[in-house]
């Protein structure tokens, strides 16, 4: 499953094969085997902000693990059953998910940040009998407890009086291997997806859906694992993008992952993280890579020692990818999948696969390719829904328990995506909206992607985000909503120059003609701007005449 170091993309796209074995558990994979080798080899390194630096050992997580497994058995949890984890990073996470892979039950990642009812619906559609957290969730869970009528215990960190004790459930357990009959196909893992249309939905992977990310992991991590890399990501692990493209792939790959619990993003924390925890490796939403670039000299001021940068779960644009030259001397690797089929495009720096405003090209061992309607492929050039061909080991197994959502998600032996996108005629795919972001405007189908990142091109802006607002002469007006640098005004003046940058830069038909300036944008766990929250705003907006 490892790519070979031949720094050739086509070379690595025509010899690379899948080598899936018969059996395979992730949490067997991720742990013990290591452990087996080299006990005391450090898998995670927690940072503290008075720098009291932790580490944990293979050894360590393998017989944590061990016993967590056999404790949880103890409280009923079978093969199959669905046991909520929901703490930020840190070790805890790893060895609750490790001990759950291990039993053959299913981990169902939660944020901690979500509200109650993210909390409530996610508990309530997965049957989750078990949820692991910290005393701030379980106190988010005491309130909803009635609406999830199969949750039968709340394990807590540090082990309140009156739940069952994370330490706890450990003490006195058997810290030998567990024997597990692990089929490659069987589920490990349900992610609950962000929701655009309808309520989430919860898609179920295998345990071969961490093989399925090794590819990828490699790609934009130029041939990950090389010596002295260290992973991070700010990305809360209960998300796709820091579980299957950081946590479980470092810990296959043996390479130490760093953990830093915080909960909101902070650029001048994120530099000093991967200062102080010598950072090799990165994944950084692009979104966090937007407010990094408001600290003025990162290299000055913080000793980094970055090997790579990966990004990728939304439009990374040509201004940030050029920032990151600049400022950092980095190429930052960008990537694209989703939760349902992840990683399946990648730039590569290394092999020469890098253009700045393009997600890259197929990683060895998935095929995609931009389709129409009917499911057939498009000429290059040619706009259409990236889409991803079946089977893959790293394709979803479906949604819980809704057979007609899974249906709907393929035409033929194709994935859906929902993602509007492009193929050149190099090989390079570039993403410009969902399906729902898209812009009508006089006839024109506008992307959100290409005017959000010049817009970000532009001196005073630090975020932005745009969306078509309800016109009754052009269908749809572009709408943007703009947060600016520290220390700038959003005034008539500032809106007149903003319209012009992007004017003279891309389109007449492409500028926002209006303008919105906030002090924030609505953001997923993940990092991503909700714009379905900015559409409702524009809607209601045009309904008020404003």
């Amino acid at each position: 499953m490892l790519l070979s170091p031949n720094k050739d993309h086509a070379a690595q796209i025509r010899d690379f094969a899948w080598d899936l074995p018969a059996d395979f558990n992730i949490g067997t994979a991720v742990a013990d085997q290591w452990a087996a080798r080299d006990p005391d080899r450090i898998c995670l390194q927690n940072f503290s902000l008075d720098g009291q630096h932790t580490s944990l050992t293979y050894g360590e997580l393998a017989l944590r693990s061990n016993r967590l497994a056999r404790g949880l058995r103890r409280l009923g949890v079978r093969r199959g059953d669905r046991v909520a984890i929901m703490l930020p990073q840190g070790f805890e996470t790893a060895i609750a998910h490790v001990a759950i892979y291990k039993l053959g039950a299913i981990a169902v990642p939660l944020a901690l940040l979500f509200g109650i009812e993210a909390i409530s619906h996610r508990l309530g559609a997965s049957g989750a009998s078990v949820i692991i957290t910290n005393p701030s969730g379980r106190d988010k869970v005491a309130v909803i407890r009635e609406t999830a009528p199969a949750l039968d215990h709340v394990v807590v960190t540090g082990g309140d009086a009156g739940e069952a004790g994370f330490e706890a459930l450990q003490t006195g357990q058997d810290d030998a291997p567990l024997i597990i009959e692990a089929g490659l196909d069987d589920p490990a893992l349900m992610i609950f997806t962000s929701g655009t249309t309808g309520s989430p939905k919860g898609a179920l992977h295998a345990h071969r859906v961490l093989i399925g990310h090794i590819p990828g992991v490699q790609t934009h991590h130029e041939f990950l694992p090389q010596p002295g890399d260290r992973l991070w990501t700010p990305a809360d692990w209960a998300w796709a993008g820091g579980l299957l493209n950081v946590l479980l792939p470092g810990l296959l790959l043996g390479v130490p992952v760093v953990a830093s619990p915080a909960q909101k993003f902070d650029p001048e924390l994120a530099y000093r993280i991967m200062a102080e925890m010598q950072v090799r490796n990165a994944f950084i939403p692009p979104t966090a890579l937007r407010i990094m670039r408001t600290v003025a000299d990162p290299r000055s001021r913080h000793a980094l020692n970055l090997r790579t940068i990966g990004s990728g779960g939304e439009s990374l644009g040509q201004s940030t990818f050029d920032w990151a030259k600049r400022e950092l001397g980095l190429t930052i690797n960008e990537f694209y999948g989703q939760t349902e089929c992840n990683l399946v495009l990648s730039s590569c720096a290394a092999s020469g696969v890098s253009r700045g405003g393009a997600i890259g090209k197929p990683v060895a061992g998935h095929e995609v390719a931009i389709i129409d309607d009917e499911g057939n492929p498009v000429a290059n050039g040619v706009s259409g829904q990236i889409a991803i061909r079946r089977p893959d080991p790293v394709m979803f197994i479906g949604y819980w328990e809704n057979a007609e959502a899974t249906r709907s998600k393929f035409i033929g032996d194709w994935l859906l995506t929902g993602d509007q996108g492009v193929r050149d005629a190099d090989g390079y795919f570039s993403f410009f909206g969902r399906d729902d972001d898209v812009i009508t405007s006089s006839g024109y189908r506008i992307g959100p992607a290409e005017i959000e990142d010049c817009l970000t091109g532009h001196p005073a802006v630090a975020l932005a985000a745009v969306v078509g607002k309800p016109d009754p002469l052009r269908t749809e007006i572009v709408k943007a909503y703009v947060v600016l640098v520290e220390g700038q005004r959003g005034d008539e003046t500032m809106t007149v120059g903003i319209r012009e940058w992007v004017k003279t830069r891309l389109s007449a038909h492409e500028y926002p003609r209006e303008i919105s300036f906030v002090d924030s944008l609505p953001l997923t766990t993940t990092g991503k701007v909700i714009r379905r929250e900015l559409r409702q705003r524009a809607v209601k907006e045009a309904e008020a005449g404003r």
